[in-house]
């Protein structure tokens, strides 16, 4: 039990802990333990840099040998190893707990090792000296036989703090090293000691399961990416190929798998090289895993394009004999349903053995339980390239990469961490299935037309609680009573949202059968709700949910949280009192609110010793007493006991005379009989022989009495008992969650499906959003369409955003836009590539009407930036990206080219863009909006019948100001001013710079050269 190991370490007195001045609080516990220095016991001997002798040089010498004299061939490796073992030998050892984690050091010498001692996390050695600072933790250098040893610690509540710097911020790999308590035979045979320390768990950033830190909004992605074997094939005519070889290489195919620990999430797809890095870019992994013999320079475009993109990435060898899906069996939900094997491709099967055998490498022997893996396939979803990921803004501003400002952030209303890690899915994967998508409009459409419903819906959903990653935590045996409490609610609430909606169902067919002259829509609507229910399988789950409400004592766990932070306050405090000694003032680092707050309050308090606290205190108990029967007749016999002791005090009472006694039990002293006052002069006399006096002082005294030790051990072994049964109970409620874990998934998918819902739903109640119609076709009719982003930004400063109409596709292949600088080219082009995602997301969209044929494929090239890291300028970044426009879009995608040839002459430029034009009318025959300043460009394809040529323009305003304000709204033609000077003159440029400008302009536009074509 997860929360068992945690008490086992909180519940130690803090008493025991005693803490050198000389040294910093986390490694107190360390060095005060007598385990630290025991190291009797271990007979390994290691080297380090730090622990041999200097060398001192003597003086110059001249030797002069021959070139045969020279030993030849191989060193003597036997003689080298037997002297290493033999200095091995004779080294002194280290501290026990030391050599544990040096030991753990060299079998994980690619992590931080993290090691656990008593209450602390504890780093030794080079990381210590090297991390300590930059943790901000003090380091302390302790003296040992074998050599000075660095070390530097932290209180263990900290971990999720640490964990977040050291993998997140610093990109490093943690070992977790606990300790597990040694039974007699092991503590026989390690000379006494009482701990064992292993590696229980590698945290990369890829495989984090229940970290506090986790984005909660995004999953976390780890992805393995495999490549085929270049194989070199015959060409089929027979012909050689141009150096001269009858044979060509053949382009290998890449196999890509992806799993969420934290949800247990699942999926495939196979892709090509060309695809790669856009594939990559949807799915946005958090840590790649490459095949160790990637290393070997074959894929270095691979490498290349990973680092280019500053993705984590992770080389591990692959696991011989582990190719087939067959394998995969242990790690999924439900073993007993066979994976169907043909449906995936040899590459993706060999992704995702890899992968899995990866990520059981780092869990160290931890089962997973995964979802059945999902096959993605290219022709399911809209492809969105990253270069228009990051260019539209899906999920994070292009300027600053935040969220505000994000499309993402514009339609996000969700209620469930689950559902906007669902919704930021899907906008960038949005469906091609006009079955889906309609499925999802009609859901949208209904909470749309009937409020009362979604917010009962939204109500319910506010109080569900993540239940994806909640059921993973069982699975992987982390869960805790909190989250067995958490799962019982989220089932209950879950029963709560099938009856209303049932009610909702019923009362809309009622409607629906009188409303004859209705919309066919209107009517039909109500029947994605029916699939909806028909998806939840509740039958079971509830009944989990009764055996947790029934069993789990909610008032004892809130009352040991109390206690836990009572006991991590004190931890605070003490540690305060030691910094204070070196920084008076310096606060704790890292310690949770609450925490703080505890610990304030505490000092402000009466002081209280630590061992007068566990005097007496009753034990807290999470189970209920009758959570089972056995837990029911021990507490019962426990009753009794108490009765007994009870019973005792009074009868010792009576004997002795003293009516301050009392029967307590001390971490130090165990059961000991207590009086106080003018009772310890007469109970003196009174004591008979089997008494013995342990403790004293001037006014009480306590002894042992067998009477009082016998009952108080069995006492101790009942409680023993009943929390042996507690953790049996919690584990066979454990066992439920496991065994319902597909239907408890199944269920939190439906809650995702009505959150993404009802998101849509407000927002396009607040922001007015029309459904769109889609079909097969390859047309945009788009009316009164505005942009979701800019036209928010707009409303927040009280202006209004000026729609446009956008008709392309049919008659109308490619809007050739010109119009001044700042005059909403680019925010048209850019809010029609939205409006297409959110359709075919299953989102209303900003417009008055839009008909939408389906896109295949979305593609942009719009803004400018260099890459100098990889020796490419402005324009050699735009034309790596218009090129692969030109290579992949199809008659199906949708195009977006903004000033295309900028970054280089006009001449050139012009060329470009028109090569560019020319090869998406005739050879893609896409959709396409492309804004130019080349007006050229305009006159060189007004032969082309399906160009059609749009502008922007400005108003001229009569104040004598040289005044002007911006047409935004976009009108047939062409505009042959781009207004510059205008937009110079706004931006704040000295008018001695804008009058030599306006002198210039006008001798180049007389120039007969310059006439046709400006810049």
């Amino acid at each position: 039990m997860h929360i068992g190991l945690a008490n086992s370490c909180i519940r130690r007195p803090i008493s025991a802990f005693r803490l050198s001045r000389t040294l910093c609080l986390p490694l107190a516990a360390c060095l005060s333990s007598p385990s630290f220095y025991d190291g009797a016991s271990l007979q390994a001997r290691i080297f380090s840099p730090w622990h041999e002798k200097t060398q001192v040089r003597g003086a110059r010498k001249r030797t002069t040998l021959k070139l045969d004299d020279l030993p030849q061939g191989l060193l003597p490796v036997e003689a080298e190893e037997n002297n290493g073992e033999d200095a091995e030998e004779n080294r002194p050892a280290y501290p026990t707990v030391v050599q544990q984690a040096r030991n753990n050091m060299r079998k994980f010498n690619h992590c931080v090792v993290l090691t656990r001692v008593g209450n602390f996390y504890e780093l030794y050695f080079e990381q210590a000296e090297e991390l300590g600072p930059m943790l901000n933790l003090k380091v302390a250098q302790k003296k040992t036989n074998a050599g000075p040893v660095y070390m530097a610690g932290f209180p263990f509540f900290q971990l999720d703090r640490f964990l977040k710097v050291l993998v997140q911020d610093f990109g490093k790999y943690v070992a977790i090293s606990e300790e597990f308590p040694n039974d007699p035979a092991e503590r026989a045979k390690s000379g006494g000691l009482m701990f064992d320390r292993k590696i229980t768990r590698v945290i990369t950033p890829g495989t984090l399961i229940d970290e506090k830190f986790m984005d909660p909004w995004e999953n976390n992605f780890l992805l393995s990416i495999y490549v085929e074997p270049l194989e070199r094939q015959r060409t089929t005519d027979g012909k050689p190929s141009p150096s001269g070889s009858s044979e060509r290489i053949a382009k290998p195919k890449v196999g890509l798998a992806w799993l969420d620990l934290s949800s247990g999430d699942f999926f495939t797809q196979e892709t090509d090289m060309t695809s790669l890095p856009s594939t990559i870019a949807r799915i946005g992994p958090r840590e790649i895993v490459l095949d160790d013999a990637l290393k070997d320079g074959q894929h270095d475009t691979i490498i290349s394009m990973l680092r280019e993109d500053r993705h984590v990435i992770t080389y591990h060898p692959a696991a011989l004999g582990q190719d087939s899906v067959a394998d995969w069996s242990s790690m999924l939900e439900d073993v007993s349903v066979t994976v169907d094997t043909s449906s995936f491709s040899p590459a993706e099967v060999s992704a995702g053995s890899f992968l899995l055998h990866y990520v059981k490498t780092q869990l160290q022997g931890v089962q997973a339980k995964l979802r059945a893996p999902v096959r993605r396939q290219a022709n399911e979803y809209m492809s969105i390239d990253k270069n228009s990921l990051r260019a539209l803004e899906i999920k994070t501003t292009l300027r600053d990469g935040w969220l505000e400002g994000s499309l993402l952030h514009a339609v996000r209303k969700t209620v469930t961490k689950s559902g906007a890690r669902l919704l930021s899915q899907r906008l960038t994967s949005p469906s091609m299935s006009l079955e889906i998508i309609n499925k999802r409009l009609d859901l949208v459409t209904e909470m749309i037309d009937y409020e009362v419903l979604r917010e009962q819906v939204v109500t319910l959903l506010r109080r569900t609680f993540d239940t994806l990653r909640l059921v993973q935590k069982f699975s992987f045996g982390r869960g805790d009573a909190d989250d067995l409490l958490g799962l019982s609610r989220t089932i209950q609430i879950t029963n709560e949202l099938a009856s209303v909606l049932k009610r909702h169902i019923t009362a809309r067919k009622q409607e629906s059968s009188s409303d004859v002259m209705g919309s066919k829509i209107a009517r039909e609507t109500y029947r994605c709700l029916e699939s909806i229910v028909d998806s939840l399988d509740l039958a079971d789950p509830t009944k989990l949910a009764t055996k947790i409400l029934d069993a789990i004592d909610e008032e004892g766990l809130s009352e040991q949280h109390r206690l836990e932070e009572n006991e991590a306050a004190a931890m605070v405090n003490m540690a305060a009192d030691i910094i204070n000694e070196e920084a008076p003032g310096e606060p704790v680092p890292g310690v949770p609110k609450r925490i703080r707050a505890k610990a304030s309050q505490q000092r402000n308090s009466e002081t209280v010793s630590p061992k007068d606290v566990d005097i007496g205190r009753d034990e807290i108990w999470v189970m209920r007493k009758n959570a089972s029967t056995t837990l029911q007749r021990l507490h019962a016999e426990l009753e009794e006991l108490k009765d007994e002791k009870a019973a005792l005090a009074v009868k010792l009472r009576e004997e002795f005379g003293a009516a301050s006694l009392t029967l307590r039990w001390t971490p130090g002293l165990g059961h000991i009989c207590h009086v106080k006052g003018k009772d310890m002069n007469s109970l003196i006399s009174k004591l008979g022989s089997s008494a013995r006096s342990v403790s004293s002082s001037k006014s009480t005294r306590s002894f042992h009495l067998p009477k009082w030790t016998h009952l108080g051990s069995r006492i101790d072994e009942s409680k023993h008992r009943i929390r042996a049964e507690e953790l049996r109970v919690f584990g066979k409620l454990r066992t439920r969650v496991i065994r319902n874990l597909v239907k408890l998934r199944r269920n939190a998918s439906v809650l995702d499906e009505l959150d993404v819902a009802c998101s849509f739903a407000t927002v396009a109640n607040i922001q007015g959003l029309v459904r769109p119609i889609l079909n097969t076709g390859t047309e945009h009719k788009i009316v009164g369409g505005r942009h979701p982003m800019v036209e928010g930004g707009l409303s927040q400063q009280g202006r209004t955003f000026t729609s446009n109409d956008c008709f392309v596709g049919a008659e109308q292949q490619v809007l050739l836009i010109t119009g001044p600088n700042m005059g909403g080219k680019s925010t048209f082009l850019r809010q029609n590539a939205l409006i297409s995602i959110l359709a075919q997301t299953g989102s209303f969209v900003p417009a008055e009407y839009a008909e939408i044929g389906l896109v295949d494929k979305i593609f942009s090239r719009v803004g400018s930036a260099d890459n100098l890291y990889q020796d490419q300028s402005t324009f050699m970044v735009e034309m790596l990206e218009t090129a692969e426009i030109l290579k992949q879009a199809t008659s199906r995608s949708f195009v977006i080219m903004d000033e295309v040839g900028r970054g280089t002459t006009p001449e050139d430029g012009i060329a470009v863009g028109f090569a560019c034009l020319h090869h998406l009318y005739h050879v893609n025959q896409c959709r396409t909006l492309f804004a130019t300043h080349f007006h050229a460009l305009a006159d060189m394809t007004k032969e082309w019948k399906k160009v059609a040529c749009y502008c922007t323009d400005v108003e001229e305003l009569e104040d004598g100001k040289e005044s002007f304000v911006y047409v935004h709204r976009l009108q047939k033609g062409i505009n042959k001013e781009s207004h510059a000077l205008k937009v110079a003159r706004f931006a704040g440029m000295p008018e001695e710079a804008i009058a030599v400008a306006a002198t210039v302009l006008d001798s180049l536009k007389k120039r007969p050269e310059l006439k046709n074509h400006s810049t």
